[in-house]
Order: structure tokens, then C-alpha cells, then sequence
């Protein structure tokens, strides 16, 4: 059986399937249907291995406060009684959360009976407040979006609406990228970044250290290439969909091969050699973004030194003095720590929204 990636099953499977049962059942009932949030369908990365696991036709049903306190239930049942035990090859049953693999589930066929179907119904604000730790109509503060999860951001943006009775779209709109001063905030926090490590790589090397060398010129390979999901205006995904998002990229047809060369290297100068080529590329893309003053974008000596540097040219200054919102502004007279993704790696404290309250005291 071909492949059907996700996104265009499950809008075939509410056109198809869903929609119809809701209109026979439950007629005029106001709704907006869609897939985003978790799943690599959402991103448009699923193949088939990713069938293995919460991945099959499904939909998310979007109700009035009053209708989901109402009818929620009656719903659910409806398509578990009517909906197809199979849809264009799959199953439309899923076993039950496994919770030994973090509440897993797979597609499990049957024949005959009620489906455990995956057509979920929640409100609008009841969503973003699991998923996001946010209230919906209030504006987002630059802690907010500083501690909201890039990863999740990037699933509210990239998944599909299928349908639009309660304003959904315009719910999405206001994640759709980060605010122009939030946005040159995380320039200047990954150029800082580079700025702090960029020499380290050489004189880990030439201390005889290449281990240590080769790790550092990976956390710049990052953060390079996390600026250019900046200066994309693209969130980026996380660690394991991160190369396929960045190949996407406009960039990424020059960028790709002194990046890999440069994990690849051996030796300090040669890896030194292919991440100043980086450098330079990505230094000619914030120029051509016109944020500031063209910048140096050159790789020149770290105060004599043998280790060639090009993030002391000015880079973040130049970004930081544009910004003219007053708490974005005081942000950057303090040390610039980025987002919680450019400061940490940690999948447990970038997935706690229950943290989220502390980690905005951090931009306090």
C-alpha cells in the first residue's frame, strides 16, 4: 500500500469520514477542524516508519465552551459507533495509551465494534492552554514568547486547518513568528553565542584536545544554522527533524557542505578552515536582511591569535540597538541568554509548562 502522509489523510478522513457523521448527527453544530500540534505528520516529516506510533487518520474537533461541556461525550460515542473500522488502507482504531512508552498508541484493526478512535473535541482555549501554558486574547509578554517552546510554535504554524467556524486561523495568526524586536533579540543572542565560542575550537585543538574541539564546532554548527532558521523567519523544529527543516531552508544549498565538513573534519585548522567559510555565508545573509548597518563580513584573527572569528564584528551590538520596545530593550542591557531553546537542551525543561512561571522570572 503507497504511503499517505499524514496531513492529506486525515483531511481526506474529516472530509470524508468525520464531517459527514457530524452533519447527519449533529447538524449546524459550529466547529473548526484541524491537525496541529504533536505528531511529524504535523511538520509534513512522516514516512512510514513513523505508522509505528500515534501516527493513523485523525482529527482535532474544535467546539463552543458550551458544546464541548455538552455534547463532547455524544460526539465521541457517535463516531465510535459509525466511523469505518478502516480508511484508505488504515485502521481507524488505536490501542490504548501505553503507559510504559509515554502513553503511546498504535493502530490496532479490528472488525467489528466500537472504534477507539482519535477524533478528539476540546475548546480552543482549553488547547493552547495544555499545549502552550497560554491564555488565548491576551497578548503574549517577551518572557512568554522567550519560554514558549520554538518546537511547538513551529507545530502551530506548519500543521493544516480543514475547517474554520470558530476562528481558529485567526487565533494561529499571532504565533506566526515572533515580533520584530523579540526577533532581533534572537539574532543577537545566537551571534553572542558564536561570539563566546567561536576561538574556542582552535585552541581546544591546538591544545591537543581535538575531542573537546570537534564538540565545540558542533555547538556552533547549531547555532549557525539556528540563525538561519531566524533569518528565515521559520521556527525551528526539534534536534531530530532539525537537518530536515534546515535542507529546506534557501540557505542550505550553499550552507550544507562547509557545515558538514566541518563536523567531518579531523583536525582544528581544516574544521577552523570550513566553519570561517560558514561564517562568511551567514554574515552575507544578515546584510542582506538590512536590520542594520552592513556588518564586516569577513573572518579576521581573535586579538592575533591563530583562531579566525567573525562574530566580534559587530553583529549583535548593531541588532540590539534597533530595538524599541521598552521591555525588549531592557532585556538587552543585561546578558544576553537568548530563548529557552538557546539556553538549554533540556527535553523535560522545555516541555514543562508547569516550570514556565520561573522560567519567565529569568527576564525579569
Amino acid at each position: 500500500m503507497p504511503f499517505l502522509p499524514g496531513l492529506q489523510l486525515c483531511e481526506k478522513y474529516y472530509q470524508q469520514a468525520v464531517r459527514p457523521l457530524l452533519d447527519s448527527h449533529f447538524p449546524g453544530l459550529p466547529h473548526s477542524a484541524a491537525l496541529i500540534g504533536p505528531g511529524s505528520e504535523v511538520l509534513g516529516f512522516d514516512d512510514p516508519m513513523s505508522t509505528d506510533h500515534d501516527w493513523g487518520p485523525r482529527v482535532l474537533l474544535f467546539l463552543h465552551e458550551n458544546d464541548q461541556a455538552r455534547q463532547a461525550a455524544a460526539i465521541h460515542q457517535m463516531l465510535a459507533n459509525h466511523l469505518p473500522h478502516e480508511f484508505h488502507g488504515y485502521p481507524t482504531n488505536f490501542s490504548a495509551p501505553d503507559p510504559a512508552d509515554n502513553g503511546t498508541q498504535q493502530l490496532q484493526a479490528i472488525t467489528h465494534g466500537p472504534v477507539n478512535h482519535r477524533v478528539t473535541t476540546q475548546t480552543i482555549a482549553g488547547f493552547f492552554a495544555g499545549y502552550l501554558g497560554l491564555a488565548i486574547g491576551q497578548a503574549l509578554t517577551p518572557a512568554g514568547w522567550l519560554t514558549s517552546s520554538e518546537h511547538k510554535l513551529r507545530t502551530l504554524t506548519a500543521g493544516a486547518i480543514y475547517h474554520d467556524d470558530l476562528g481558529l486561523r485567526q487565533v494561529l495568526a499571532q504565533f506566526r513568528y515572533y515580533p520584530n524586536d523579540i526577533w532581533r533579540y534572537l539574532l543577537a543572542a545566537d551571534w553572542t553565542r558564536i561570539g563566546q565560542e567561536e576561538h574556542l575550537t582552535g585552541r581546544a585543538g591546538q591544545a591537543g584536545d581535538e575531542i573537546g574541539a570537534a564538540l565545540i564546532a558542533a555547538r556552533l554548527v547549531r547555532s549557525l544554522m539556528h540563525l538561519c532558521f531566524l533569518m528565515a523567519r521559520t521556527y525551528a523544529p526539534y534536534p531530530k527533524w532539525y537537518g530536515t527543516a534546515f535542507a529546506q531552508l534557501a540557505c542550505a544549498t550553499n550552507l550544507t557542505p562547509p557545515l558538514q565538513n566541518a563536523l567531518r573534519a579531523h583536525r582544528w585548522p581544516e574544521r577552523q578552515a570550513w566553519l570561517v567559510q560558514a561564517y562568511e555565508l551567514v554574515a552575507a545573509q544578515h546584510n542582506a536582511l538590512g536590520l542594520t548597518a552592513p556588518q564586516p563580513a569577513q573572518a579576521t584573527p581573535f586579538f592575533g591569535r591563530p583562531f579566525q572569528v567573525i562574530a566580534q564584528n559587530g553583529f549583535a551590538a548593531a541588532l540590539l540597538a534597533g530595538i524599541s520596545d521598552p521591555a525588549v530593550k531592557a532585556l538587552a542591557t543585561r546578558p544576553i541568554i537568548g530563548s529557552l531553546e538557546q539556553f538549554s537542551d533540556s527535553t523535560d525543561l522545555i516541555g514543562d509548562l508547569q516550570r514556565q512561571p520561573v522560567l519567565r522570572q529569568l527576564y525579569r
